[in-house]
């Protein structure tokens, strides 16, 4: 399924190849200003072609909507945009429908789909459809802006090459990374920037050797109200899995101290509770990430990702061919980033965007977002 949502949906659309991507997003109420300008911001961070480290495929990824505003605000009806893709070269991918990549959803396209699948830049399966992602995403993501809650990504690690951490122990410190990172114009997000250089050298030198190289994103939600989420299946940790699972080339998950839990005693994982001087209940510390029972307590929920290198890679590789029935070698043409974690970076801030706004409105219906500074339920 192309769709999520309970509460907010979006649904997305397109191949790689075809004449356009597109997303549909339902849930907004009537009289939601748009910010153009931000929105075509967020595109500009994902977009392909703008560097030396990306990609060279360009594409202006300017949304055209087709419904649901009146000038730039919301009137009602299903918000629907296209993305339109004008630089491809089908031609990159000739055979690939019968010789698939490894890594990639070649395969798999083909054992679901029969062969009729669009092999053309990896058709609907492409991180090029994530630009419709962040078409809704950062739609959503203005709405939570203005009811105080902000959501950012930096590279905490790419081709062995670390940033410097978020301060998930430390509120105040951690506020102050975000708003470092959400005054960077430039899309590689990183708190350090001295080990800028080095990752973008690593990164271009996997790709003269037709290489690539992943890494992980880490990112923060603050100001999520305690009170948000339901147990089991409709966790905020679930919900935020769900979307993330989403991004191509995402294998791996944690939230908080994660899988640094299982070499610790309770005693040392348990978050204390204390009382501030206004009343307000906070944690000593935040191995949790803001998260107790599958349901948010009010502290910063922070995660990290784990994003494996770019399967298309330009490095002969051994494969199959479905029709002659035999094994193959593969050198794939095309044009592929050695690394998609920077571009993705401002993906995953979208994604969990849309998932924290399913989360709300679940919750206070619409209320968030038509009166976002009187919306909460006060005494939490």
């Amino acid at each position: 399924m192309s769709r999520y949502g309970e509460f907010l949906h979006l649904t997305i659309f397109g191949q790689s190849h075809a004449p356009a991507i597109g997303m549909i997003l339902e849930g907004l109420p009537a009289g939601e200003t748009i910010d153009m300008a931000a929105l075509q911001t967020f595109l500009d961070r994902r977009a392909p072609g703008r560097n030396d480290w990306s990609t060279p495929r360009k594409e202006a990824d300017q949304p055209e909507f087709l419904s649901g505003l009146v000038g730039n605000v919301t009137c009602g009806a299903p918000l629907t945009a296209i993305i339109r893709n004008t630089n491809t070269r089908s031609g990159d991918y000739d055979g690939l429908s019968v010789v698939p990549r490894p890594g990639h959803a070649d395969y798999t396209a083909y054992a679901k789909y029969h062969g009729f699948q669009d092999a053309r830049g990896g058709g609907h399966f492409s991180g090029r459809i994530t630009a419709a992602l962040v078409a809704g995403g950062a739609i959503v993501l203005g709405a939570l802006n203005r009811a105080g809650i902000d959501i950012t990504t930096h590279i905490a690690r790419c081709a062995g090459i670390s940033d410097t951490p978020f301060a998930l122990d430390d509120a105040a410190a951690l506020a102050a990374q975000v708003s470092v990172l959400e005054s960077r114009d430039e899309g590689f997000a990183l708190l350090d920037a001295s080990v800028e250089e080095p990752m973008k050298t690593a990164i271009r030198a996997a790709g003269s050797e037709g290489d690539s190289v992943g890494g992980i994103l880490e990112t923060a939600i603050l100001g999520l109200p305690a009170g948000i989420g339901e147990p089991y299946f409709d966790s905020v940790e679930s919900e935020i899995a769900h979307l993330a699972f989403s991004i191509p080339a995402v294998k791996g998950i944690e939230f908080g101290t994660g899988f640094g839990f299982a070499g610790l005693r309770g005693s040392e994982a348990n978050d204390a509770f204390r009382m501030t001087a206004e009343g307000a209940v906070v944690t000593a510390t935040n191995h949790n990430a803001g998260i107790n029972g599958g349901i948010a307590n009010g502290m910063p929920v922070v995660f990290r990702t784990a994003v494996k290198p770019t399967p298309s890679i330009y490095k002969q590789q051994d494969t199959v061919d479905y029709i002659a029935k035999k094994d193959a070698q593969l050198s794939i043409q095309g044009r592929h980033d050695p690394c998609i974690v920077p571009r993705a970076a401002i993906v995953q801030t979208c994604a969990a965007a849309l998932a924290v706004g399913d989360l709300l409105t679940a919750r206070y219906g619409t209320a968030w977002m038509e009166r976002p500074t009187s919306y909460r339920r006060e005494g939490l």
